[in-house]
C-alpha cells in the first residue's frame, strides 16, 4: 500500500467532510440540503473505513488523530441530530398525538368504564340487600375498622409517603398492563379486571357510607382518583382494542388487524403510564393528608379531571388547518 497515494486521493472527501461539519456546528443541521446531508453521511461512512483502514496499517499517528477526530464530530452531528428527532417525535405525541389516539378510540374506553359501572352497581345492589356480600369482596380487618371503629385506613400512608407512593405507582402500572395484556385472551381478563375492579370500589363505595364516612372517602379518592381511574378506564379499552383486532378483524385480515389495534393500544398505554405515575404520586403525597381540607381535595379532583378532559380535546393546529 502506498502511503502518501493513498493521503493524497482520500484527502478531498476528508476536507469536503470537514466542511460540511463545520457548517452542521454553526448553523445546525437544518442549514443543510436533504443532498448534502446525505452526501455528509456518506462521507462519514467512508471516513470510518479509512479510519480502520490506517489503524491497520499503523499510518502514522498524526493521520489517526485526525481521522479520530472527524469520525467523533461526524458521529456527533448525524446520531445527536437523529436523538433530536426521536425527542422531538415523543414531544409531539404528547402534545397532540396522544390526544388524538384518545379521541379515536372514546368508544373503548367508554365501555370500559360501562363495565366498571356495572361492576360497582352490582357491589352496591347485594352490599345493601345482604350485609354477608360485604365480607365476600372487602378484606375482613377493613370492614371491621369502618364498622366497628369509625375510622378510614388511610392514615397508614403517613410517615412513608415515598414508599407509598412508588408501591402505589408500581401496582396500579401492573393492574394496567394486565388489563391491556388480557386483550390477547379475547378480552375474557380485560373484562373480568374491569368489572371485578368495579366491584371492589363499588362494595367499599358502600361500606364508608353506611357508615358516615363517604364525605372524607371521596375527599381521599378525588385528588389522585381523578386520573387513576380515567387510565384505568383507558388500559381497558386498550384491551377491547386488542381483542377487537383479534376477534372481529373485519375487512383486514387478521393479522393486520392486531397490528393496527395493537398500535392504537400500544399509544394509549404511553399516555397512561404518566397518568398513574403522577397519580400515585398525588395519593402518596396529597390524598391522605389531614392538613389539607377535604373541600381542597374536592377542588383539585376536579381541576385535574376537567384539565385531562382539555388535553383530551386539544388538536395539532397543522392537522387542522388542512
Amino acid at each position: 500500500m502506498n502511503i502518501q497515494r493513498w493521503i493524497s486521493r482520500r484527502q478531498g472527501q476528508w476536507q469536503e467532510l470537514d466542511t460540511l461539519l463545520q457548517r452542521a456546528q454553526q448553523r445546525g443541521m437544518k442549514s443543510l440540503s436533504a443532498k448534502e446531508i446525505a452526501t455528509l453521511a456518506s462521507l462519514y461512512r467512508s471516513v470510518a473505513a479509512d479510519l480502520a483502514r490506517a489503524n491497520t496499517n499503523q499510518i502514522g499517528e498524526t493521520i489517526v488523530q485526525e481521522l479520530q477526530a472527524l469520525t467523533t464530530r461526524g458521529y456527533s452531528q448525524i446520531y445527536r441530530g437523529s436523538r433530536r428527532q426521536e425527542l422531538r417525535g415523543a414531544i409531539d405525541f404528547y402534545l397532540w398525538g396522544l390526544p388524538q389516539v384518545l379521541r379515536d378510540t372514546w368508544g373503548y374506553t367508554a365501555i370500559a368504564f360501562a363495565i366498571f359501572l356495572l361492576g360497582g352497581l352490582v357491589a352496591w345492589w347485594f352490599a345493601w340487600q345482604d350485609a354477608s356480600f360485604m365480607s365476600l369482596i372487602v378484606p375482613q380487618s377493613l370492614i371491621e375498622k369502618v364498622r366497628d371503629r369509625g375510622q378510614l385506613w388511610m392514615g397508614s400512608i403517613l410517615g412513608t409517603e415515598p414508599v407509598a407512593a412508588s408501591g402505589i405507582a408500581i401496582n396500579n402500572l401492573s393492574v394496567c398492563f394486565r388489563m391491556v395484556g388480557g386483550g390477547i385472551l379475547a378480552g375474557i381478563w380485560t373484562i373480568y379486571a374491569l368489572f371485578y375492579n368495579g366491584l371492589l370500589i363499588g362494595a367499599i363505595a358502600t361500606l364508608v357510607g353506611q357508615n358516615g364516612l363517604a364525605y372524607p372517602f371521596w375527599a381521599f379518592v378525588f385528588p389522585h382518583g381523578s386520573l387513576e381511574l380515567p387510565a384505568i378506564f383507558i388500559a381497558g379499552g386498550a384491551g377491547l382494542l386488542i381483542a377487537r383486532g383479534l376477534l372481529f378483524p373485519g375487512r383486514y385480515r387478521r393479522r393486520d388487524a392486531l397490528r393496527i389495534y395493537g398500535l392504537q393500544a400500544a399509544q394509549l398505554v404511553m399516555g397512561l403510564v404518566p397518568m398513574l405515575l403522577i397519580a400515585g404520586a398525588i395519593e402518596g403525597f396529597i390524598s391522605p393528608q389531614e392538613f389539607i381540607p377535604s373541600p381542597v381535595k374536592y377542588i383539585v379532583g376536579t381541576g385535574l379531571f376537567i384539565l385531562l378532559m382539555l388535553y383530551t380535546l386539544r388538536r395539532d393546529p397543522l392537522r387542522a388547518s388542512t
